[in-house]
């Protein structure tokens, strides 16, 4: 595995310190105990009543809320690609950002529909306990990571709304609650009992997004004048409603709220969507994009003065690109439990529902352009 060299890895972690990005703590205070300990309540969601026995979304991306993980149990239960993932990140503890594992958090329990994916959860990250219920999981933690790697949102609402209702500071998986509606319903308990929610694409902490932002914010480079975010792999209607969302995120998150419509057009693997605004140039979308299917996705944000172009990778290297993305979004969801403060406003995150099924829409109408309020009400 090719890793950056010290003085560009150096580079780069005083770059997001200084931004805000990424705040890496000095190995000794990383390890210093932390006054406060927060227990971390994992669920892992269902596709379509059938478990996700290793659901990426909660083995991978909240590892880092536990202090120890079992490498025997890892090896046991995931494949040889992920086995090396938490060979290297955590069993050698290398490219650990000086903060990984997080020394303010502990997974304490998991739930899941099938109790022997949630007993083999369970093994991987010692100490964690089995919940027999939601309702049994809320009252004993202080915030909810509920993840989901492929599925539909159909049991979104039900996995979250004890936590909601109890006021503890929930991160709802994409696709949040499915449809519009759903969605909606999930905002809306959240507004009530002002609790503190979270949903987002990885794509929306890659390092490459960061980055972009700080250049458009910066105002340097001029004005934003337009965005291509593209995904590889092989474009179907099932599974642009769940992975569509990805690049649709990375354009709300670089380019804005404030969608007026989306035209959608697709051909074999390949599906192009055109975005709109009323006032600012349009964004594109590929979903199957077939020159950077080795690079999961690609994005290009065009500004007045210079073009920044990205993938998930930090220096050619995918591994630490893919790696640093998933903690920066589970160190966002730790950010906001710890201040109440929400990362992403709602409006983003029922928008880009919108645009997926808006997107849906318009395949299934001759690639018309139709406008976000048709399936917003």
């Amino acid at each position: 595995m090719n890793q950056p060299n010290k003085s560009s890895r150096r580079q780069l972690l005083q770059l997001a310190g200084a931004s805000g990005v990424a705040l890496a703590a000095p190995a000794a205070e990383a390890a210093a105990p932390a006054a406060r300990v927060y227990r971390i309540g994992v669920i892992s969601a269902s596709i379509e009543g059938r478990p996700q026995r290793t659901n990426g979304h909660t083995w991978h991306f909240a590892h880092f809320f536990h202090p120890t993980v079992n490498q025997e149990a890892i090896a046991k239960y995931l494949d040889p690609a992920n086995i090396a993932y938490f060979d290297h990140y955590r069993k050698r503890g290398l490219d650990h950002f000086d903060q990984i594992p997080f020394a303010d958090t502990r997974i304490t329990h998991v739930y899941d529909a099938d109790p022997a994916s949630a007993a083999s959860y369970a093994e991987a990250f010692p100490g964690v306990q089995v919940a027999r219920s939601v309702e049994e999981l809320v009252k004993e933690v202080d915030a909810v990571w509920m993840g989901d790697a492929s599925g539909r949102g159909e049991d979104h609402y039900d996995l979250v709304a004890p936590g909601l209702e109890k006021g503890l500071p929930t991160f709802c998986d994409k696709p949040i609650g499915g449809t519009v509606a759903g969605t909606r319903r999930i905002l809306k308990l959240a507004q009530e009992r002002k609790t503190p929610l979270m949903s987002s694409s990885l794509f929306r902490h890659q390092w490459g997004t960061e980055q972009a932002l700080r250049m458009r914010d910066s105002g340097e480079h001029g004005t934003l004048q337009y965005l291509i975010a593209s995904l590889g792999g092989g474009f179907s209607l099932p599974a642009w409603m769940i992975y569509g969302q990805h690049p649709l995120w990375t354009a709300i998150t670089l380019a804005g709220p404030g969608v007026e419509a989306i035209s959608a057009y697709a051909r074999g693997a390949t599906c192009h969507a055109l975005l709109t605004y009323p006032d600012r140039m349009p964004a594109e979308v590929w979903y199957g994009r077939p020159d950077i299917a080795s690079q999961y996705c690609s994005t290009s944000v065009h500004f007045e003065k210079r073009t920044y172009e990205y993938t998930p990778a930090i220096e050619e290297n995918w591994s630490l690109g893919h790696h640093y993305e998933m903690f920066r979004m589970a160190d966002t969801f730790r950010r906001m439990f710890r201040t109440r403060v929400e990362p992403v406003p709602h409006r983003e995150i029922l928008e880009v529902t919108a645009l997926v099924h808006a997107g849906a829409k318009s395949l299934a109408e001759g690639s018309r352009m139709v406008r976000l309020s048709e399936v917003l009400g």
